[in-house]
């Protein structure tokens, strides 16, 4: 056994742990250093974990809210969808009316306007018959002229034809599929319900729908109350509502929040999408008041944290940038290109910089301690600038300075200005005065030509036969005006205002008008200022009864040189002008009627043979009954017979000379609604005249229902007139035999110019135009006839483009044979 006075072996001293050893070999400045970043470690650890915990709890109301979004927009699509089928069987009930032929067209209207006024969404209901002829059709007041469908109309193309075609072939109602044009016009839903009475069919029912209006009273109004909902086509343009733009977190964008659900209104087959956006969603992580709790505090400790850190090297920062600081300005010093001088208060030199010396061309040395006059001074400037010496020790400069004149030791004079301060010690005692010179014989220089290229800027605008002026917007300041203005209007902006409002031209309200903090930056009306100086003049013509004159006005925006917005107007008299265009408007018009009087001239041999015909029927009619009187053989019946033939031709001739005078007397135009048809009859009744006159026979065709022109109607029936006796003169002309002697007039609608014109063309079986007659044909005072005098066609065109329409003449072949000319001319509808 052991002895009990063995000693007990110590027990073993636990391993060192290896982070300790690391730390003891660090230096002291890098353990100072991950002593600081551990505390701001532990803080940042501490805000992850806060962050982590708010971003689940958010991940879990974006669920929320995302299931919400879906019921309420399936719900919201099967209101819709219900909606519509109720309105098809509605239209199929209709359909099967007419179907059954227990319908009248009276009737039918009766129950599309019933329907059409009880729900809003029903825009049109139309009867369309088997050979796609419109029977009867009845629309809402909303519903455009361009979407209109007039009975007796045939579908021949756009959406409407087709689906007619889809309907005809299933027997079964056809839904159309919506699409956004690209002039961002919303189509109208289209519903075809076919009638086949008897099996066979029989014509459809179109009924179409307003897709805004079927949102709006089919979507229940809790949920447009919560969600902006739109139905969209199926290339996701917007048909009906306003959609949301897409929002996102602006602290993380990353994180776009889910907002928006779309669901098709399948069933019905019509390609309508129905999309829900809600218009609010939580706060999220960032919006938590405990989150921005934890955050700043977590700042507030980090800040702390590397506040203290950052003290502990404050001095020796503050050491460095002294001396930084010091070598700074005195390289400065060297470099600055402004000479620097600094006097006592006797006006002796005790310091100058390297800029001053490489100015003046003197040292430092030959410099420091001169007494005036300074070296650099000019001879001839002495008096001069010992009197600006003593106002400088004095402290009577002005604050901007004064100009001298300095000489360089190489005799070379320049101009510089003086700027002067007190030189204050550390005490704040004046010890002198300090001066800065900059040479400014280059800015002279610069200003000099400025001031020349000015004045003959300006004796360029004052001689200008036209008045400029210049005024800022919202003052009654006048920035600029010319000699021309100032002698109208005088030196106020009175003219300027004038002339724009007359013009219509007056400038816009400010944007910032409306609103506080707006600048002349936001422009006018909501327009960038760029945006206004850039846009072309606008031109307007108005006339000034004070000065009797009629001026052109033109005006633009402009940024002035102090950076405010103005308006220029420029106005140029052009009463001479406007004279001369009124004049050659009262010749044209005596042109109009000494055309009328010519071409009545020549008509005279046949008017009279015409007139000879009734007044020898009078004649005859008058010996007879006279004869009989006296024989006593006249019943009171043939009397009166007789009487009433007589009055007849009577009244005959008394309208042939009524429509020659109302022709002849015509002068002034008078535009007003006309009847085509009626200036076609007036026309071919004084041109069958002359065309029988040369054995030409005349065929005209007037298309029917025909709409009112916009026309004088007896210069158009002069143009008819002129232009069909100038064919009858090419038959005549060309000796055409019997058989091919004939004139036709045709009047039917067109397009031209994408507009609905009527066109009038008078065809003929004359020689032709040569081509020397067609590049001079409507030309003034040209004629290929030996009595002519040139100004028919002239006027005949002039007066078909004073009514808006064009005017043009082609020959007529048979294979290279030419068998006629054709004129033609059109003009608009009223």
């Amino acid at each position: 056994m052991p002895s009990l006075a063995e000693p007990s072996c110590p027990p073993a001293e636990p391993p060192e742990r290896w982070w300790r050893t690391w730390w003891r070999n660090l230096s002291p400045t890098r353990q100072d250093r991950f002593a600081a970043l551990a505390p701001l470690a532990a803080v940042m650890m501490f805000l992850l974990a806060i962050v982590v915990s708010f971003w689940y709890l958010r991940a879990e109301e974006v669920e929320r809210e995302k299931e919400a979004l879906r019921r309420d927009a399936e719900y919201a699509q099967q209101r819709v969808r219900l909606r519509l089928l109720e309105r098809q069987e509605q239209i199929m009930r209709l359909a099967r009316d007419l179907s059954n032929h227990e319908l009248e067209r009276s009737d039918f209207v009766t129950r599309a306007d019933a329907l059409i006024s009880q729900y809003p969404e029903l825009q049109a209901i139309t009867w369309i018959d088997e050979r796609r002829r419109i029977r009867a059709s009845h629309a809402a007041p909303t519903v455009t002229s361009s979407q209109l469908r007039v009975g007796g109309e045939v579908l021949r193309t756009g959406d409407a034809a087709n689906l007619f075609g889809l309907a005809r072939d299933t027997l079964q109602p056809v839904y159309s599929q919506p699409v956004l044009t690209s002039d961002e016009t919303v189509p109208l839903l289209q519903l075809q319900v076919p009638l086949a009475p008897q099996g066979r069919f029989g014509g459809v029912v179109l009924a179409e729908y307003s897709i805004d209006s079927l949102l709006r009273y089919g979507t229940p109004t809790e949920v447009l109350a919560r969600y902006a909902v739109t139905l969209l086509d199926a290339s996701n343009h917007v048909l009906a509502g306003t959609p949301l733009p897409p929002r996102s977190n602006a602290l993380l964008p990353w994180t776009t929040k889910a907002n928006a659900y779309q669901i098709p209104v399948s069933p019905v087959g019509n390609g309508l999408v129905l999309r829900a956006q809600a218009w609010r969603t939580s706060l999220g992580v960032v919006g938590s008041g405990l989150f921005w709790l934890v955050g700043t505090l977590s700042a507030m400790t980090t800040w702390m944290l590397i506040a203290t850190w950052r003290h502990t090297r404050r001095r020796l920062q503050a050491q460095q940038a002294l001396i930084a600081e010091t070598n700074f300005r005195r390289a400065m010093e060297n470099s600055i290109l402004t000479g620097m001088r600094a006097l006592d208060l006797h006006g002796r030199i005790t310091y100058v910089n390297a800029a001053f010396c490489q100015m003046t061309g003197w040292s430092e040395a030959e410099l420091v301690g001169q007494m005036p006059p300074y070296s650099y001074w000019p001879e001839e400037e002495h008096e001069t600038l010992h009197a600006k010496l003593r106002e400088e020790l004095s402290g009577q400069v002005a604050p901007g300075g004064f100009q001298v004149r300095v000489q360089r030791r190489n005799g070379v004079v320049f101009d510089a200005r003086l700027y002067v301060s007190p030189l204050v010690d550390a005490r704040g005692q004046q010890t002198g005065w300090m001066t800065s010179m900059t040479d400014i014989t280059e800015p002279n220089r610069v200003r000099e030509q400025l001031t020349a290229s000015h004045e003959r800027f300006t004796i360029v605008l004052e001689a200008l036969d036209a008045s400029v002026s210049v005024a800022p917007l919202g003052s009654q300041e006048l920035l600029f005006a010319n000699r021309l203005y100032r002698q109208w209007f005088g030196s106020q902006t009175v003219g300027h205002l004038q002339l724009l409002a007359q013009a219509g031209r007056l400038p816009l309200q400010r944007a910032s008008e409306g609103g506080d903090g707006a600048s002349d930056e936001d422009g006018l009306m909501g327009l960038p200022t760029d945006s206004l100086t850039s846009a072309g003049p606008g031109n307007a013509e108005i006339y000034l009864p004070e000065l009797d004159k009629w001026l052109e006005v033109r005006s633009r925006y402009l940024n002035w040189v102090d950076g405010r917005l103005a308006q220029m107007v420029i106005a140029t008299d052009i009463t001479p002008r406007r004279l001369a265009e009124e004049q050659a408007a009262r010749q044209a018009e005596r042109a109009q009627s000494v055309s009328r009087l010519i071409t009545m001239g020549e008509m005279a041999s046949s008017v009279a043979h015409e007139l000879n015909q009734p007044l020898t029927a009078i004649s005859n009619y008058c010996s007879g009954m006279i004869s009989r009187i006296e024989r006593q053989q006249i019943t009171e019946e043939a009397l009166l017979g007789a009487l009433q033939k007589t009055a007849h031709q009577a009244q005959r001739a008394g309208q042939i000379i009524q429509r020659i005078r109302a022709f002849v007397k015509k002068s002034e135009p008078n535009r007003q609604p006309a009847d085509v048809n009626h200036i076609v009859a007036e026309a071919v009744e004084l041109a069958g005249i002359e065309l029988r006159r040369h054995n030409v026979r005349l065929t005209h065709y007037v298309a029917a229902r025909l709409p009112p022109i916009m026309a004088d109607s007896i210069l158009i029936e002069q143009v008819l007139i002129n232009l069909m006796k100038n064919g009858a003169e090419a038959i005549a002309n060309a000796q055409r035999p019997p058989a091919q002697r004939s004139v036709e007039l045709r009047v039917v609608p067109r397009q031209a110019e994408e507009q609905d014109v009527i066109e009038f063309t008078v065809q003929d079986t004359g020689g032709g135009l040569g081509p020397q007659m067609l590049a001079h044909l409507f030309e003034a005072f040209y004629s290929t006839k030996s009595e002519g005098m040139g100004i028919g066609l002239n006027l005949c065109r002039s007066i078909v483009e004073s009514h808006q329409g064009r005017m043009q003449a082609e020959n007529l072949y048979n294979g290279s044979e030419v068998i006629g000319c054709r004129f033609s001319f059109w003009l608009p509808l009223a």
